[in-house]
């Protein structure tokens, strides 16, 4: 059984990730830690809360920072809708997070099984940079830090060259790149080219039928103020989830020297990754470059396929 640790900013295809990971029989998720990011942080904590609800299960969510370390939070909102999940009428309030900061919660999680945690990062990096700040040594501790963020080679989301997830909270993302963790970064660029549902493949998942199947798609339904539904559109946090469950997802992984821009006025939350080793510095971070799109469909259609049925709600 492997343990695993999820820090979020629950919007619509983090709530897919957490789906795969809940309904996984061979992973114990011993928590769920929230940041602000897409959706203002009691947002994010609802829909976590929903989303473990509706998998039937009993994982301890946790609110964590609010807001960046240096700059005002700007969401994703007008990507998810305002409530993260396709503004689809579901209800997504009334549910209580549990006593204890996020920040706190990784720090004691990851000392108490040191070596086992595999820390899966959907959202800006602010709960982990307080934590690895707090302290330092669980860089050390954690099994393994996959990261959906960043651009490996190619183009950003929300600059010409940046990531939302990094550039909400460069600052953070620095701490947590430079703090020495065994860090695979699954970047945009990968997850456009590897996690682009098609209108047929939407339409797939959903006859297949299940709750979970109809609430994975269907909160995929805007997109930037557009109704996409049935698609396509990109789901990055389930590929880096995938690829968490199953490294053998990812099929091009280059272990490179990954520096994150905090000053630069038109490159501020880039992720500088030197391919041709022009900084002579040391190469640490596991950068995916490729990845199978026909495991990961699998995996989408096994995570939905309910073989504990959740609740309806």
């Amino acid at each position: 059984m492997r343990r695993f640790v999820i820090d979020t900013d629950t919007a619509s295809d983090d709530a897919v990730a957490l789906v795969m990971a809940l309904q996984d029989p061979d992973i114990t998720v011993e928590a769920i830690t929230l940041v602000a990011g897409n959706v203002p942080l009691e947002q994010g904590l609802q829909n976590a809360l929903y989303t473990v609800e509706l998998c039937n299960k009993q994982v301890p969510v946790y609110g964590g920072m609010a807001s960046p370390i240096l700059h005002p939070l700007e969401t994703a909102q007008h990507i998810h809708g305002m409530d993260g999940l396709g503004d689809i009428g579901l209800p997504l309030e009334g549910r209580k997070p549990m006593q204890g900061h996020a920040v706190a919660i990784l720090v004691e999680t990851i000392n108490r099984y040191p070596g086992e945690i595999t820390l899966v990062a959907l959202g800006p990096l602010t709960n982990l940079a307080f934590a690895l700040r707090f302290d330092p040594s669980i860089a050390h501790k954690v099994k393994e830090c996959i990261i959906m963020g960043g651009v490996g080679k190619g183009i950003g989301n929300v600059t010409p060259v940046a990531e939302y997830n990094i550039w909400v909270d460069p600052e953070a993302a620095k701490i947590v790149f430079e703090a020495g963790m065994p860090i695979t970064m699954v970047g945009w660029d990968v997850c456009v080219s590897e996690a682009t549902i098609s209108s047929n493949e939407a339409q797939s998942i959903r006859q297949v039928g299940t709750t979970l199947a109809k609430f994975c798609i269907d909160i995929q339904q805007v997109h930037g103020g557009k109704k996409l539904y049935p698609g396509p559109f990109v789901i990055a946090d389930p590929l880096a989830m995938a690829i968490a469950l199953n490294r053998e997802v990812a099929t091009d992984i280059r272990k490179l020297f990954v520096a994150i821009e905090t000053e630069s006025i038109l490159c501020r939350g880039q992720t500088v990754v030197d391919h041709l080793s022009v900084f002579k510095k040391e190469a640490t971070i596991d950068v995916v470059l490729g990845a199978s799109h026909e495991m990961f469909m699998k995996m989408f259609y096994s995570a939905v396929e309910e073989t504990h049925p959740p609740q309806t709600l």
